[in-house]
């Protein structure tokens, strides 16, 4: 069995985090395939971005084999079909296989490199929320493909199952003042028996939500330098995650609307094993985002403060400050009873209901009691 391998690359023009692992007779939760050339099988996958359509050209997957030089010799097609696909209609456990069972001599892999043609677009919503089609340039760099070390021995009766996660988000940058619209794939790798998949749905399904897991934050504050795998949901509200390291995670949802009224969910502590689909037994529901309540208490003698409290979950109460003013914040949407209350007064119960992202003003002038 082979080792679990984790090399992490950083190129000008992508980040690709590569794991290695192959299947053997002595790990029972493999699977070999006859003896004689060794296979490789590559599907693509989405990490999501805030657009209608991202499409690019796939026009090859290349690998060369026992070299690590930089030129352009010594490449071999896996002879991908040319096609240009929509990387946002991976949602929901969707995959696109690029390279299915393909033989490939034993020996050193050592490079891979993912072959984009010129014909990749992205679909936008303008001001009058119509659609509108940009032509994303590609820097002259990549022409040749997006390349990646990989140095990975390759033996005789094994078949390497690859995930590619495409990153649209950060691989989508606006050139300054430019207009244009620029295509720097960041992409993550992953041995699909060296790693795992999370699946579930969230609710409401009608909230378009990006789910995503932190892999490593490369240990600085930048998010930017993350790794993170995510997917968006379907119309189901449902999502899978391809390619995630065994281990602990917090999967976190956000809608990708900012207008919504919903602000995020999360399922705390979901264990991956390699090899495995793990499937979150209940759906991640999205939280309301919270409200606040303010307002002035008046009538109030010199020295004397008011309690302003509700009745939620949480029992929130506060004290006005010298000027009769108060703060109730991170208040769950809901109907509420505000009571208004200081020693020697009448006690003031007011009714209200809070909506999800509301600033709600409540006032009151409070009576001596007589």
């Amino acid at each position: 069995m082979h080792i679990l391998h984790k090399l992490k690359f950083v190129f000008p023009l992508l980040v690709l985090l590569i794991m290695f692992s192959c299947n053997d007779d002595s790990d029972s939760g493999s699977e070999t395939i006859k003896l004689g050339d060794p296979t490789i099988s590559i599907r693509l996958v989405d990490a999501p971005g805030d657009y209608e359509a991202v499409n690019i050209e796939i026009i090859d997957v290349m690998i060369k084999m026992d070299s690590d030089n930089d030129d352009d010799n010594g490449w071999t097609s896996l002879e991908v079909n040319d096609e240009i696909v929509n990387l946002l209609d991976f949602t929901g456990g969707f995959s696109k296989v690029l390279v299915e069972k393909f033989p490939i001599p034993a020996g050193t892999l050592s490079q891979m490199r993912l072959v984009l043609g010129d014909g990749n677009t992205i679909v936008i919503k303008d001001s009058n929320d119509e659609d509108e089609t940009f032509d994303l340039k590609t820097p002259s760099g990549q022409q040749s493909g997006l390349k990646v070390k990989v140095n990975e021995e390759v033996e005789e009766g094994y078949t390497y199952d690859f995930i590619i996660d495409f990153d649209v988000e950060k691989s989508i940058v606006r050139a300054g003042n430019s207009g244009n619209i620029i295509l720097k794939p960041v992409l993550y790798a992953t041995l699909e028996k060296s790693s795992g998949i999370i699946k579930g749905t969230v609710l409401p399904a009608d909230v378009l939500s990006k789910v995503s897991v932190l892999i490593d934050d490369n240990d600085t504050p930048d998010p930017e330098d993350d790794i993170v795998i995510s997917a968006m949901t379907d119309e189901n509200g449902a999502f899978a995650l391809w390619g995630v390291p065994a281990g602990t995670y917090n999967v976190m949802v956000t809608p990708l609307n900012k207008d919504t009224d919903y602000s995020y969910g999360i399922a705390l502590d979901v264990v991956v094993v390699n090899g495995e689909t793990i499937t979150i037994a209940d759906p991640i529901e999205l939280m309301l985002k919270t409200g606040s309540i303010s307002g002035k208490i008046s009538g109030l003698a010199d020295g004397v403060v008011a309690t302003v409290s509700i009745n939620d979950d949480a029992a929130s109460s506060v004290e006005t400050d010298e000027n009769g003013d108060y703060l109730l914040e991170k208040i769950v949407p809901g109907s509420y009873t505000i009571i208004v209350s200081a020693t020697g007064y009448v006690t003031q119960n007011i009714d209200i209901v809070l909506e999800p992202n509301e600033e709600e003003l409540v006032n009151a002038t409070l009576v001596l009691v007589p």
